[in-house]
């Protein structure tokens, strides 16, 4: 069942109708979604279109195809004095203001609600500026992209790790998966080369001017590829001589693993993955929030597979002679994945909070990007600017608790003792 396919489910449909706060998180959150794919269209120095020296351009949208070399521009272009420019036609964004934009002279600390010295009312700034002239109407769009980018792909990191590992030791437990020595000696071989070429990758200059993401991606790639190939080297060898199988305590081994990373507080984790990434980026958060949430996942998944693995319909796939992988992938996890949309739902709030937490730090991101946690902290060194805290709070507010009460229209719309919800087949 696709995502789009379960919220046209009747009994979420009829909680969204019938429940003003389910539906005002359901709104909500299409709000935020759209501000983030739009934000460069909606707050940016760049024009939307304009008519410069008898050729039309369309900087705004074309600004990203620039920066790759796929199209070019005037010299003046690239001086960002959008606005001193003399245009034959231009239409500007709502917010005519990029996130980094710096008004040193006398823009700085602007109240949205006292006199501004701007030139219009079209260039007022409605939601203030910070201690450099910086926009925050314009840094709130942009943050919104920041928010909504590690709330949704580090929770899709950490589900896709949740999912494999869960899934594998719900499904296989200690007893469904059998392997002779070499499969056991090839597992154990891989892991420790595998371990050793991935610390190799993470610490190789030929790396230095990668960026750290890729860096642990390849890294991680290369500890999977390793461990696949010894463990098809020993399965190889265990049928060319038939070695007695044993049985492989895949749920033992995983759950450890589990436990001795919930173990470790997750604050203390989240601070000693940041140092791990030399080049602060978004994307670096993304991946620090995906490799402390799977867990919370991993143990999800375990107990619903658990459940199901004992059905009926199970069995009798393994009596037709059907292998474990693919009952496991097209039979039992399409089943768990609807309660496990649930968590998904609060581990998107969390990511957002994360990323707040870090950007308030001053950690993760680059030290000129603007998010509601920079915001934040922006307002913890200059107090008499409330406008730094009311509205970067309020965005946190707004987005966590959307998804929260998004996450609790899924969980009831699937709960079947409801007598009040339609059934699933009208």
């Amino acid at each position: 069942m696709s995502f789009l396919s379960f919220l046209r489910r009747p009994a979420l449909r009829w909680l969204l109708r019938q429940r003003s706060t389910y539906r005002w998180a359901y709104r909500m959150i299409g709000i935020l979604i759209i501000v983030a794919l739009l934000a460069d269209l909606l707050a940016s120095s760049k024009p939307l279109y304009c008519q410069y020296q008898g050729h039309h351009y369309f900087p705004a949208m074309e600004s990203g195809m620039v920066k790759l070399g796929w199209t070019s521009w005037p010299p003046e272009f690239h001086r960002n004095t959008w606005h001193d420019l003399k245009y034959e036609r231009v239409v500007f964004p709502p917010v005519p203001y990029s996130p980094g934009d710096l008004h040193l002279q006398r823009e700085q600390h602007l109240s949205p609600v006292g006199p501004q010295p701007v030139r219009s009312t079209r260039y007022r700034h409605w939601l203030g500026t910070d201690h450099l002239g910086r926009d925050v109407l314009s840094g709130m769009i942009h943050g919104t992209r920041s928010a909504l980018l590690v709330g949704l792909f580090g929770t899709g990191i950490a589900l896709f790790i949740g999912l494999w590992l869960g899934g594998i030791a719900g499904y296989y437990g200690d007893d469904r998966l059998k392997a002779g020595l070499p499969s056991w000696g090839g597992a154990v071989i891989g892991t420790t080369l595998g371990s050793f070429f991935a610390q190799q990758a993470l610490t190789h200059p030929a790396w230095k001017d990668w960026s750290s993401i890729l860096v642990v991606l390849m890294a991680v790639a290369t500890l999977v590829t390793t461990i696949w190939v010894f463990v098809r080297l020993g399965r190889w060898v265990d049928r060319q001589w038939a070695f007695k199988p044993y049985n492989i305590p895949l749920d033992l081994l995983i759950m450890r693993g589990i436990e001795a990373v919930q173990s470790l507080p997750g604050m203390l984790l989240l601070l000693a993955l940041v140092p791990l990434f030399t080049v602060p980026s978004i994307w670096n958060v993304v991946l620090i929030v995906g490799l402390i949430r799977w867990p919370g996942f991993a143990r999800f998944v375990r107990g619903e597979l658990l459940k199901i693995r004992e059905m009926p319909y199970l069995e009798a796939a393994m009596l037709a002679g059907i292998p474990h992988r693919r009952i496991l992938w097209r039979h039992a996890m399409p089943n768990a994945l609807q309660p496990i949309l649930v968590l998904v739902a609060f581990g998107i709030s969390s990511g957002v909070l994360i990323e707040a937490f870090l950007s308030f730090l001053g950690l993760g991101v680059p030290a000129d990007d603007v998010t509601w946690g920079t915001l934040l902290n922006l307002a913890r060194k200059q107090f008499s600017s409330w406008w730094l805290a009311i509205f970067p709070g309020l965005g946190i507010f707004l987005a966590v608790t959307a998804f929260n009460l998004f996450g609790e229209a899924v969980q009831e719309s699937l709960d079947e003792r409801k007598p009040y919800l339609p059934p699933s087949g009208k």
